[in-house]
């Protein structure tokens, strides 16, 4: 029997990236899988490959930083499959490289809206009917820079990140009463379409982006978005049913080693969702 037979799941930043890995492998285990996605065509492609699964799959375009776009996400799904089991708040955005000095206020309020505002609002509507089914598991996506990292000009990501592991566990806390377990991956450098279009377009680019911290993990690995989605259906399986408030790094030993990308550092070190 598969762990999440008779499911319901939400994986937000459903389109791609760790995203999509983690919506294929809920999926795999049986759930019916809702993708949750800014790019509607995005969502659709990786609901229709779900369904191609054998598997129950809804496609929903919304903005996380939205409220409005939450309570339709609460109340499709429910229209749909009754009953909401897991939620992963995966979306979110790398942000750049950029001094305080030289951030603009706008692109502060952007990245923390999508990163924090949105995992706060994710939480907050699908709690409620958890809690009415005494029962369920929220898994956050924070970084390995909520706490370990130090990233010279990501101070509105880590803020964000850092955010989001401490509202992690202030919603255990407050959860853990009805049943409900809230736990956080905290990815390292992880190979994505995310990472590497922000460094370059250019193939070979891409590709050096990764060589540069491959040489740097001790794992001498980057780490891929199955390894964070093995993780993320970890937490929200009953194998984790005495675990809640956790932050779990996944980053090869990244952050054992003090390092940091200081100034003329050529490549950011935040990018993974």
């Amino acid at each position: 029997m598969n762990r999440f037979d008779q499911q319901v799941v939400i994986v937000t930043g459903a389109g791609n990236g760790i995203g999509r890995s983690t919506a294929f492998a809920f999926a795999e285990e049986g759930a019916a899988v809702v993708v949750v996605d800014l790019n509607g065509e995005s969502a659709a492609s990786v609901s229709a490959q779900i369904r191609q699964m054998g598997c129950a799959s809804d496609a929903i375009q919304a903005d996380v930083a939205n409220e409005s776009d939450w309570i339709d996400i609460t109340e499709r799904v429910l229209q749909r499959f009754g009953k909401i089991d897991v939620l992963f708040n995966n979306a979110g955005v790398g942000g750049g490289s950029h001094r305080i000095l030289d951030l603009a206020v706008e692109d502060w309020d952007r990245l923390i809206a999508i990163n924090l505002r949105g995992v706060f609002l994710g939480c907050k509507h699908v709690l409620p009917t958890m809690i009415k089914s005494r029962g369920g598991s929220i898994v956050n996506m924070s970084s390995s820079t909520a706490g370990w990292d130090v990233i010279y000009g990501g101070g509105a990501y880590m803020a964000s990140k850092e955010g989001i592991s401490g509202l992690t566990k202030n919603i255990a806390l407050e959860a853990a009463p009805y049943g409900i377990r809230v736990n956080a991956v905290c990815p390292g450098i992880i190979e994505t379409e995310l990472s590497a279009s922000q460094v370059s377009a250019e193939d070979e680019r891409g590709q050096a982006f990764f060589d540069h911290f491959r040489k740097r993990i001790p794992l001498r690995r980057v780490g891929k978005p199955e390894d964070v989605a093995t993780a993320v259906l970890f937490f929200a399986s009953e194998d984790a049913r005495h675990i809640t408030g956790s932050t779990l790094l996944i980053d090869g030993g990244q952050t054992l080693q003090s390092w940091s990308n200081a100034p003329g550092e050529e490549y950011p070190l935040h990018l993974q969702e």
